[in-house]
């Protein structure tokens, strides 16, 4: 529910809505706007009746925030949220560019990507120390040694860095290494997952699960954020459908759809959307376009001999070109990489 206060409400008069809020056994917000205070209150619907707000003299307005995500919707929250991994910034028209191998492999093929992805402009470097893969036969990472060196490299070449966290388990373990920490597709809706990272007090990045629709999405990051966590980005990485000519199907249409509803920052993995390496420079830009507040691409030094996604990797080179063409694109939108 949004409760909006009178004009000349006073601090006493909002403290004790707020008292009564929680009280109730509900969550109470307070958002103090330039001209007037906002309030809100999560919780079971009967219990908002009970209170009875729309009858308090302070009170302008009651309405109830009618989409099932709460703390993502814009309803209540209509103004961006900033999202900062170390020194890059995601959201409210800022563009982030993270870029990294798919794995963590060997300390020489992390320094080289790494390296690469910085002289392209990368502000955030992304690289997988835990690796679920589909085949239990398939390279699975480093684990906790693949960890320790991605913080060792990133903080040698100066870029904060962001991996993924498997198993509700891990998360304190990957939050000590790293600036952010990264749901894949297939834990999406892994819900003791999301709880403990709204706990873990570190940017998260929430990938779109593979057959996950808009809503599913934007109700897996409320988790993250009715646990305590407002540091989220939101990820479009593509989706199953009929067609096989891609590995997945990118959906960019989904880019502006979820920043209408919400006011998390949406970024897109052209990578993994396409798993073709020279299908992502153009999604990449088609993304940028689409009004996306930055990408996740993946970068390997010699993407033949990668252990992982190979296919989708780009070349140092490849990956330089592309931030060329993003600086000339985001330009044009009257934005800078």
């Amino acid at each position: 529910m949004i409760i909006v206060m009178k004009p000349g409400a006073s601090q006493q008069a909002v403290d004790h809505l707020l008292q009564r809020i929680e009280a109730k056994g509900l969550k109470p917000l307070h958002m103090p706007g330039a001209e007037r205070v906002v309030l809100g209150a999560l919780g079971d619907e009967r219990l908002l009746a009970e209170l009875a707000l729309d009858a308090d003299p302070n009170v302008e307005s009651v309405k109830p925030i009618l989409a099932p995500y709460k703390l993502v919707s814009r309803e209540l929250h209509p103004h961006d949220t900033i999202v900062r991994i170390g020194d890059a910034s995601f959201g409210g028209g800022r563009f982030g560019l993270i870029a990294g191998p798919c794995a963590v492999e060997n300390e020489e093929q992390l320094r080289a990507s790494a390296l690469a992805a910085k002289a392209a402009g990368a502000r955030v470097l992304r690289a997988g120390a835990f690796k679920p893969r589909s085949s239990p036969y398939a390279f699975q990472g480093l684990g906790a040694d693949g960890l320790v060196l991605l913080e060792r490299i990133g903080r040698e070449v100066g870029l904060p860095v962001v991996t993924e966290v498997i198993e509700s388990g891990d998360v304190e373990l990957v939050a000590r290494h790293s600036d952010a920490l990264q749901v894949g597709a297939r834990n999406m809706q892994n819900f003791a997952l999301l709880k403990a990272l709204g706990r873990a007090g570190k940017p998260v990045v929430l990938k779109r699960g593979m057959s996950a629709k808009v809503e599913d999405l934007l109700l897996a990051a409320e988790y993250v954020l009715a646990a305590g966590n407002d540091q989220l980005i939101l990820c479009e990485r593509g989706i199953r459908t009929f067609e096989t000519a891609t590995r997945n199907t990118l959906d960019l249409a989904a880019v502006p759809l979820l920043k209408a509803k919400s006011h998390l920052p949406v970024i897109v993995d052209p990578s993994h959307g396409t798993g073709i390496r020279d299908l992502v420079t153009p999604m990449a830009l088609a993304a940028a376009a689409a009004g996306a507040d930055g990408l996740m691409v993946e970068v390997h030094i010699d993407p033949p001999s990668a252990l992982s996604d190979g296919p989708q990797s780009l070349y140092p080179d490849q990956l330089a070109a592309l931030g060329k063409q993003l600086e000339a694109v985001l330009g044009a939108l009257g934005r800078s990489l």
